[in-house]
């Protein structure tokens, strides 16, 4: 279908939006953060005031334009405003995803090349500031350290407060170098796993990022007064574009949620009055099948957005009718994409909303190639991988379309359902799998010949990891030595859940792994 036509958006960069949204709402809230001993609420001048603070202490650690800052932490306040303070400075976001382990995290920042990390302290069991300094990524690196359930004074860390405090000339600079930023300039790099196993930079461009992130927003009918409850990471496209950009756009408050409860998520949208909470389908079930539901009141809820997995239709009337949520809408994307393809309405019925993608988004065309793979171009497309050109040639076609390893339908409304994958990736707690990325790391303990990791159907995480192993004769592996290397080199979401031992792996005339023969 061709494209519907993309609205003139007034922010075409990031900083752009920031003293847009200090201008139209100065004194409204942009964040409430409760996860403190004192809650923090900013408004969006005293917001954009960080903003700007945190981008001159970005020029003051001699980041240039077009220079990479990473960012591993969980949702808070401090994280849009180290994302927003990266752009603001000319800067490149690298979001890192704090569910990886160390030598994860310091692959993909040795490869942005990024000259700040900006890391975490003890939060839920887990510090990545002190991570980050054990290892040599500190080297050579400005590394900032967020407080979080300590102060953070750790030796070869700048902390939060004092990286903040920075000169007027520095904040003079700072806007100079915001008002210099263009449309066209690069604004973050999200890793994505491909099917060759290594992970692949996504370059996004400030005009890709807020034409999905406006399309979002304006398809959920968001408003200054809405509140977003954010259970979905910030390292991620959910969290991230559909979640902090599309609330600078529009003037919504942000409500961040580090680790995810029913109870906490609950207690704030009761107390917040929350009206917008996207999230995984396992959410709304925990939500939903919670005994102490009745003790809350939800009803300010008006809009549930979700997706990631299949998504079971009496799920989508449960929302309705159980929470009273009056528009629920799911929603197809990837990274290449800044995370928008298509994306239902809120007139859609609720066996459209569950069963299909929804129809291509403001900016952005869908069509199927000869084999049925769901082809995409438009105004969120990527413009390619980082320092990889023969990967985005293979992505990305000479027209301009974006092959996005799906296989779907189209019906006469041009409303889209995935119904494969020619990939193998597959979907965990709502983050991509890509067995081959997990297979490469098996592949190394000792004894093992081969390895195929496939997805299995899981009630609680919609899809987990089940590897199919082969030993060399004369050696003994057991599962436990399989799943304690997958827990020392891989992120817990891509750690197969269960290992079966077997003789051979299945395989077609030429070679290659028939992994449907595997269950």
């Amino acid at each position: 279908m061709p494209p519907t036509p993309l609205p003139a958006l007034a922010p075409q960069t990031t900083p752009a939006a920031v003293h847009r949204a200090e201008e139209l709402w100065p004194e409204q809230i942009a964040v409430i953060d409760e996860q403190w001993n004192a809650p923090v609420r900013l408004t969006w001048s005293e917001l954009a005031d960080r903003v700007r603070h945190f981008a001159a202490g970005l020029i003051e650690a001699g980041v240039e334009p077009g220079d990479r800052v990473a960012v591993w932490a969980p949702n808070s306040h401090h994280w849009p405003i180290a994302a927003l303070g990266t752009h603001y400075a000319g800067a490149v976001l690298v979001p890192l995803n704090t569910r990886y382990t160390v030598s994860e995290a310091s692959d993909i920042i040795e490869r942005s090349g990024a000259a700040v990390v900006v890391a975490s302290g003890a939060f839920a069991g887990i510090d990545r500031l002190s991570e980050v300094l054990a290892s040599p990524i500190a080297t050579g690196r400005t590394v900032v350290g967020i407080p979080l359930e300590s102060a953070v004074d750790a030796a070869g860390a700048v902390p939060w407060d004092r990286f903040l405090t920075v000169s007027d000339e520095s904040v003079a600079n700072a806007r100079l170098r915001a008002d210099a930023v263009a449309e066209d300039d690069l604004s973050d790099i999200l890793f994505t796993s491909g099917t060759t196993g290594a992970p692949k930079g996504v370059l996004a461009e400030h005009r890709h990022t807020l034409a999905g992130s406006h399309a979002w927003a304006s398809n959920g009918r968001l408003t200054a007064d809405d509140r977003y409850l954010m259970v979905n990471p910030y390292f991620h496209t959910f969290g991230y574009k559909a979640g902090i950009l599309p609330s600078l756009l529009f003037g919504v408050t942000m409500i961040p949620l580090a680790v995810y409860s029913p109870g906490e998520a609950m207690r704030l949208i009761d107390s917040e009055r929350v009206t917008v909470f996207p999230g995984a389908p396992t959410i709304f079930q925990t939500v939903l099948d919670d005994p102490s539901r009745t003790d809350y009141d939800l009803t300010s809820l008006r809009l549930v957005v979700t997706g990631a997995t299949i998504v079971p239709v009496v799920l989508i009337e449960r929302i309705q009718s159980d929470l009273g949520v009056e528009t629920v809408l799911t929603a197809y994307g990837q990274t290449e994409t800044s995370g928008f393809v298509t994306t239902c309405r809120a007139d859609d019925d609720a066996v459209t909303v569950a069963t299909t993608c929804g129809r291509a988004y403001e900016g952005m065309e869908v069509r199927l190639s000869d084999e049925g793979e769901v082809l995409t171009r438009g105004a969120m497309v990527m413009r390619g991988y980082l320092d990889d050109p023969e990967a985005t040639a293979a992505t990305i076609d000479s027209d301009g379309w974006l092959h996005t390893g799906d296989v779907g339908t189209l019906d006469e409304r041009g409303y889209l359902t995935i119904t494969d994958r020619l990939k193998d990736m597959y979907i965990c707690g709502g983050f991509n799998v890509y067995p081959a990325e997990v297979e490469q790391v098996l592949a190394r303990v000792d004894g093992i010949t081969e390895v195929a990791v496939i997805g299995v159907p899981d009630e609680r995480m919609g899809e987990v990891g089940k590897a199919f192993v082969t030993v060399a004769d004369g050696t003994t592996v057991t599962v436990d030595d399989v799943l304690t290397y997958a827990r020392e080199h891989l992120a817990n979401f891509k750690i197969p859940r269960s290992v079966e031992f077997v003789e051979s792996l299945p395989r077609n005339p030429s070679g290659k792994v028939l992994k449907r023969e595997l269950g």
